[in-house]
């Protein structure tokens, strides 16, 4: 059960009188618009003429009643206006019930209407919408929070509680309309990639999300269970090897925009559920996809910012290439001084200690170097940096690299101290591919929970034979934490994965009673926005005990006070 507020209860009967008086307050049929804030105020200066005759919808955010006629500002999707609304312009006859009852005594800011009239500029010089109609729809049941904005546009009393933003993004991107913005940006980032993409002959695809095998990727999955085939499935951690495939097919250039679903830890930087574009070229290596990478990103800032220089935090940071590019060995002897090139495993663990990095039995050479490299060096990759030839145990899918034994062609781009791009020089060569497979289950049967299954399938599709390819992996959240400079990846995602919500004890009528408030005074104290015992108990009794005096006056209830001796129990 849970407890209205008084609001909240005032809203349900202005929604039942409204069903009285023969409006529906969720209408059925559609209500045509022809304009919007945004064109509005941008436009009408400069021709006037266009907005004699406007429609358009929105929601109630501010009113100002000032008798028989009102001000009210309406958001939509573009922006806020105001609109001026007059009793005998909207009810031209003798009835004034739409004015005098639906809009003075009926209707709240959340509220949805649709406005038809004309556009004016007030003797205070803002343009507006002088109303002739209008028409009620949508009826809010719960109150939203109100930002108060100062004189210099300066937000105080904001809806600003990450937690709370982000569990009630409706109401999030209603007050704060101004992190749309983020999402705007997004979707552009998107487009202006697909755009890239299109235009050099490559196709966007679909591949599955529930797999037999989690593959293409060292991360720990997510698991369910198809019933009517009566087989375990895995949410996909990466479309890597469905791709392949398709290269395999005989397309030479496929990419796909994805969400990927890992099991893993949350922080700033990680969601369980994320989205990656992940593209294959044939006939490339990773050389080559550098510099294509580059041009990408140097289109997507200057869609964006109109430059490749932005912000990020207190860094300028440069998407126009070329990119620094350092051997993940090289980069980590640049900023710890030690070379790890030619270490056992042994010697590996020994270093991770001597650096105080954690280590455990699971940890083959590969994770031990890349702990080294995420420990000490990443953090110092500001500027757009290639990290390039990883050794092979940290890469089962990439090719051996050509002229070095026990690298592979890999490469990573960082910024700001974040993974945002990962491609290879794509291993086609199946005997190679599989014996890689292979080492991975070692490295499972030791405990590793990210290590790669083996695909038999995957396996037989190079059999069959596929061109040299160079494959590349972006992070667009991360992408998009750059573009927008968030530092949190939950910002840029509309609904971040959150902890359960607590719900509110609920109290009964009867447990006050039980606590020893008298019956009739329940709702009263309810009405104080008392609605559980923890309330009560948090409660300053000398104010309470002072507010029921005030309730009683203002409510004008014939109750006989309780002694201030008695409202002291309550507390007890």
């Amino acid at each position: 059960m849970s407890i209205l507020s008084e609001q909240e209860i005032q809203r349900r009967q202005s929604l039942q009188e409204l069903r009285n008086l023969g409006i529906n307050p969720y209408p059925a049929e559609a209500f045509e618009i022809n304009a919007n804030a945004l064109d509005i105020t941008s436009n009408y200066e400069r021709d006037k003429t266009s907005y004699k005759n406007i429609s358009l919808a929105g929601r109630i955010m501010t009113r100002r009643i000032m008798g028989n006629a009102s001000f009210v500002e309406l958001q939509d999707a573009t922006g806020r206006i105001q609109a001026y609304i007059r009793r005998d312009d909207v009810c031209p006859g003798e009835d004034k019930t739409l004015y005098n009852t639906v809009f003075k005594k009926l209707l709240d800011i959340g509220d949805y209407i649709g406005v038809n009239g004309f556009v004016f500029t007030t003797q205070t010089g803002e343009i507006s919408i002088h109303v002739t109609e209008f028409k009620v729809l949508s009826k809010s049941l719960k109150p939203l929070p109100i930002v108060k904005r100062d004189d210099d546009g300066n937000v105080y009393d904001g809806f600003t509680d990450p937690e709370m933003r982000y569990r009630m993004r409706y109401v999030d991107l209603t007050v704060n309309p101004e992190f749309k913005e983020i999402f705007k940006t997004r979707s552009k980032v998107i487009s202006t990639m697909r755009n890239y993409f299109d235009s050099q002959g490559w196709m966007e695809v679909e591949t599955p999300i529930l797999q037999a095998i989690h593959g293409g990727a060292a991360a720990r999955p997510f698991n369910t269970y198809h019933n009517t085939l009566d087989m375990p499935l895995f949410l996909r951690i990466a479309n890597e090897l469905y791709l392949k495939r398709l290269i395999v097919a005989g397309f030479d250039g496929v990419y796909e925009f994805g969400k990927m679903f890992r099991n893993e830890g949350m922080d700033r930087t990680h969601n369980p559920e994320f989205t990656s574009m992940e593209i294959y070229v044939a006939y490339k290596d990773y050389i080559w996809m550098m510099g294509m990478v580059e041009e990408c990103l140097e289109k997507v800032t200057t869609a964006i910012h109109g430059t490749t220089t932005i912000k990020v935090g207190n860094d300028e940071i440069d998407f126009a290439g070329p990119y620094e590019k350092l051997s993940m060995y090289d980069s980590i002897k640049k900023y710890t001084g030690i070379d790890v090139s030619q270490m056992n495993e042994q010697q590996l663990i020994d270093t991770c200690k001597s650096l105080n990095i954690e280590v455990d039995a699971s940890m083959g050479k590969g994770k031990l170097v890349d702990a080294i490299f995420g420990e000490k060096v990443e953090h110092n990759l500001i500027q757009p940096t290639f990290i390039t030839d990883y050794p092979i145990e940290m890469t089962p899918l990439a090719k051996k690299h050509r002229t070095t034994e026990g690298l592979v062609e890999r490469f990573e781009l960082f910024v700001q101290g974040k993974e945002i791009a990962n491609a290879y020089s794509e291993l086609n060569d199946a005997i190679d591919q599989k014996e890689r497979f292979e080492d991975q289950l070692t490295l499972a049967a030791r405990g590793d929970d990210e290590a790669m299954a083996m695909d038999d399938d995957f396996i037989r599709a190079l059999e069959y034979g596929m061109p040299p390819t160079a494959g590349l992996g972006i992070g667009i959240d991360r992408l998009v934490m750059l573009m927008t400079n968030q530092s949190s990846i939950q910002e840029v995602l509309f609904f971040p994965q959150m902890r359960p919500e607590k719900k509110a004890k609920v109290t009964t009528d009867e447990d006050f009673v039980a606590a020893g408030v008298p019956e009739a005074w329940v709702q009263v104290i309810r009405k104080m926005g008392i609605n559980t015992i923890e309330d009560l108990k948090a409660a300053n009794p000398n104010k309470v005990f002072n507010d029921l005096g005030g309730m009683r006056k203002k409510l004008k209830l014939d109750l006989t006070m309780p002694q201030k001796e008695e409202v002291m129990e309550w507390f007890k």
